[in-house]
């Protein structure tokens, strides 16, 4: 099996079997996000204990790049003190923009998503759980601090 398929399998996969998907009751923060080109929606909910992301879940609809790069999002987050959170949500970023390399073996599913550099409509879908996670972060460590 090639890699590129090997990593539409995942993908797809995601896209069907979605990880972390529904509601999180009582989370520390939850922030809707919207890709209006073509339609993406996804609320992203998070706990965080200790400095560290305990739970992210989340729910919406979309494309399968949306939909399989959120559910792998949250597979990649969890568990995460804050500041590994900020640092894979800014790989991330650069990957799938081109402007970075591919993460290690650890977080190999991210990799699948590389090949949407391509496509400079499908960034912007393969990004819109991460921003919305990282706002929604942003906003929890805002409500700390004040």
């Amino acid at each position: 099996m090639e890699l590129d398929e090997l990593y539409q399998d995942i993908i797809l996969d995601h896209y069907k079997h979605p990880q972390n998907f529904g509601v999180l009751a009582n989370a520390d923060c939850s922030l809707e996000g919207k890709n209006p080109f073509c339609g993406d929606e996804i609320t992203v909910y998070l706990t965080v204990k200790d400095n560290r992301i305990e739970s992210v879940m989340f729910q919406g609809n979309g494309c399968a790049i949306s939909q399989a790069s959120a559910s792998i999002m949250t597979g990649a987050l969890k568990g995460k003190t804050i500041e590994q959170a900020q640092i894979i949500i800014a790989k991330f970023a650069e990957m799938v923009k081109e402007e970075g390399e591919n993460f290690d073996d650890s977080l190999e599913e991210l990799n699948a998503l590389q090949g949407v550099s391509g496509f400079p409509t499908r960034i912007k879908c393969a990004l819109l759980a991460w921003n919305t996670f990282k706002k929604a972060l942003e906003q929890y460590n805002n409500k700390e601090t004040s």
